[in-house]
């Protein structure tokens, strides 16, 4: 499933799941299911602007933006954070009332199931969401799989809340795990604009990924390094944007290397990156052995 696909499901999904939600506030008058109703706008606007995001993401580069529109996905990314922040927020701000008068609540039976079902859309939803995330390379995607998990944590401490407070007829519980789970998912929230800040920042790739960059540079540079057709690469750098990865190094040749030679190798170290990482963009900076850092056969 496409990016725009998964986005596009997420976003009817959440209209649903609002629905059921609502109902289970009305159903109970439950302060904390009414504000997990209210986390469930925030997943609908989330997923709104995070399908906003990837549909420009996806335009082509042209010459206003030469290196394509994929940023365009942290920026949904920060806002979902952002609006996760401020649910959170707007959950302490419902519970405090009830903490400080605590009120029994009606009609939980029926409130109670249907906001675990609402639970249980959104666990699959979301799991669902940051496996697709993750293959389209897709950070647009994954803020709102994780998005949508943390509204499942939230959905389950209002359960777990009400739950104690119907056992126990402490219903001062139900406030208190509200404001609980406000403050688990602001970590949530922290979380989902620090990576896409990083990604903003232009941050390099994971160690996993600059170690598979490594070892498909060195495996593709097999034979040419003992013929002394190349002598090093040096200063490789990389950065992520959305769903691509830019890397760049300096390729270091003999000083007699001909053009079409130095091309040709450019082309199989290219070959070999793209066959190894998908969405990759390389530049190859190629130097004469004058130029050399003496980093023999070495990759960074």
């Amino acid at each position: 499933m496409t990016p725009v696909q998964a986005l596009t499901l997420s976003l009817v999904v959440a209209g649903g799941v609002f629905g059921l939600k609502w109902l289970a506030y009305i159903l109970t008058g439950s302060v904390a299911l009414y504000s997990d109703a209210l986390e469930s706008i925030v997943n609908i606007v989330a997923a709104g602007t995070a399908l906003i995001a990837v549909l420009v993401s996806r335009r082509p580069a042209d010459s206003n933006h030469p290196y394509g529109h994929t940023k365009a996905e942290y920026f949904s990314a920060v806002l979902e954070g952002v609006l996760i922040v401020l649910a959170a927020l707007t959950i302490v701000r419902e519970a405090w009332p009830r903490l400080l008068a605590p009120q029994p609540i009606e009609g939980l039976g029926a409130g109670l199931l249907v906001s675990l079902g609402a639970s249980g859309i959104n666990t699959a939803l979301g799991w669902f969401l940051i496996r697709s995330g993750h293959k389209a390379r897709s950070p647009a995607v994954v803020a709102d799989g994780r998005h949508i998990l943390a509204d499942v944590l939230t959905s389950v401490g209002v359960l777990l809340g009400i739950g104690l407070a119907w056992l126990s007829g402490w219903w001062v519980l139900d406030a208190l795990l509200a404001i609980a789970v406000a403050i688990n998912i602001l970590w949530v929230g922290w979380r989902l604009v620090r990576d896409s800040v990083g990604g903003l920042m232009d941050e390099s790739v994971s160690e996993a990924e600059l170690a598979e960059i490594h070892s498909t540079l060195n495996y593709a540079l097999e034979g040419l390094a003992t013929e002394g057709k190349v002598l090093e690469i040096h200063d490789l750098r990389t950065r992520r944007a959305g769903p691509r990865t830019f890397v760049e190094f300096h390729l270091v040749v003999p000083g007699q290397t001909s053009v079409e030679q130095a091309h040709q190798i450019c082309d199989r170290l290219e070959n070999a990156l793209q066959a190894s990482l998908d969405g990759v963009t390389t530049t190859i900076h190629v130097e004469p052995d004058h130029k050399a850092k003496h980093s023999t056969f070495r990759i960074g």
